[in-house]
């Protein structure tokens, strides 16, 4: 499940184990550098090039998994 990974990938770069599905990004402590650690990491590990405009509409690890899956359905 795409949520599960996104979830993964945050809390390494994020450096917590408590991450919700719905926790915000910035309230979490987000910022531009573990945010363009993130978009690195979903390149590599979802091979997915997710735009740094896309994080900020997009802020929970629910709402950027359903904006990645969006993507895959529309790439097929």
């Amino acid at each position: 499940m795409i949520a599960d990974q996104v979830r993964t990938i945050w809390c390494r770069e994020l450096q917590r184990d408590d991450i919700a599905l719905d926790d915000d990004f910035f309230a979490l402590g987000g910022q531009s550098l573990i945010m363009a650690r993130i978009q690195a990491a979903f390149i590599e590990e979802l091979g997915v090039e997710v735009p740094a405009d896309q994080m900020f509409l997009n802020p929970t690890v629910a709402s950027i998994a359903a904006y990645i899956e969006s993507m895959d359905a529309v790439a097929q």
